[in-house]
């Protein structure tokens, strides 16, 4: 039985991964913590009422380092760099589902989220939380930074393409549209029921701090530079991530190639689902579960692909991952906790 202890509680993620690991067969949650909101938990989170008598306090660096062996660390960016290197010396796991710990460079760091990197050390040590790309890292690794929600259904939805056809893509561009959820638990104009319902809007255009993070882990997987637009879009629900890749080829592709390739590329991952052709992801057919459905479309000239995945942005996209992060760190079954 492993000792987990989560910091952040009292945001969407952190709600999330205390909801999964309380039904973990082979974890026991031993410590929870938020800054700004303390009690018990079942006051907290009146849907966990009766499930655990857990109470709620301010971070305290010693008491998760006596309680736990495995940290998930749900907090705003720029936090976790501070907490992280004291676990680490501790000789704990560390999972960060903030941008921490993503981006190796700290000089991209600081250019998209405006402050430098304090812990450039272990920046160099993280892996690189995205299992059907990195599982071997993660298993070998005490401090795995999850991916970031967008990122998480780009990546995948590209993986397979830009491993193996990266000569003939002209141009990539992918239209990213979320749940509100996605935003964190904070109180915004921006987010107010009333600015969201009926409402449909495009934001930070050319500007969103998770575009170096997807043509990073893209231009790796490629072995060379990957250029591509990333546009993002709030839409008026609670969770979940639809992304629309338009890749222009040079020469013909067939969609039945295409789809040979994916299900070559992912036939062992359980959480990748790969529609038939002619089926498109729905964020519905997600919610709630750790999976990442794609879709393959070719236009009637056959030198566009048309890429799409749904996640939710709470599970997959961070909650979920981390679970199947910890179950990969820790040796368990990748699924337990999540089906």
């Amino acid at each position: 039985m492993v000792r987990v202890g989560i910091v952040g509680i009292s945001g969407y993620s952190g709600e999330t991964a205390l909801k999964l690991l309380l039904n973990h067969p082979q974890v026991r949650i031993t410590y929870v913590s938020a800054n700004n909101t303390t009690g018990k938990i079942d006051d907290i989170l009146p849907s966990l009422n009766g499930r655990t008598n857990l109470t709620c306090e301010k971070y305290n660096a010693q008491q998760a380092i006596a309680l736990c062996d495995v940290l998930i660390l749900a907090v705003p960016h720029t936090i976790a760099q501070q907490i992280t290197p004291g676990l680490l010396k501790a000789k704990k796991k560390v999972i960060d589902l903030s941008a921490d710990y993503r981006l190796k460079d700290p000089n991209v760091f600081k250019k998209w989220y405006g402050t430098a990197h304090t812990d450039t050390t272990n920046l160099k040590k993280a892996a690189y939380g995205l299992p059907e790309l990195y599982r071997s890292d993660i298993k070998k690794a005490t401090l795995v930074a999850n991916p970031g929600c967008y990122p998480t259904s780009a990546i995948l939805s590209l993986a397979p393409l830009v491993a193996a056809k990266t000569e003939g893509i002209k141009s990539i561009i992918i239209d990213a549209k979320s749940g509100v959820s996605g935003a964190g638990k904070k109180a915004a104009l921006a987010l107010m029921f009333s600015e969201v319902n009926e409402n449909f809007k495009a934001y930070k255009v050319f500007a969103h701090q998770h575009t170096p993070e997807i043509t990073t882990y893209l231009s790796k997987l490629a072995g060379k530079n990957i250029e591509l637009t990333f546009i993002t879009h709030l839409i008026p629900i609670n969770r979940g991530i639809l992304e629309t890749a338009y890749v222009q080829f040079a020469g013909a592709v067939e969609a039945k190639t295409l789809h040979d390739l994916y299900t070559k590329f992912y036939k062992k991952e359980k959480f990748i689902r790969l529609l038939k052709l002619g089926q498109q992801p729905e964020t519905k057919n997600v919610l709630g579960t750790n999976f990442c459905d794609i879709a393959i479309s070719v236009s009637e000239n056959k030198k566009l692909a048309v890429i799409t995945s749904a996640i939710d942005n709470l599970m997959k996209g961070a909650s979920g991952q981390a679970v199947q992060n910890l179950n990969i760190m820790c040796g368990f079954d990748e699924t337990a906790g999540l089906l």
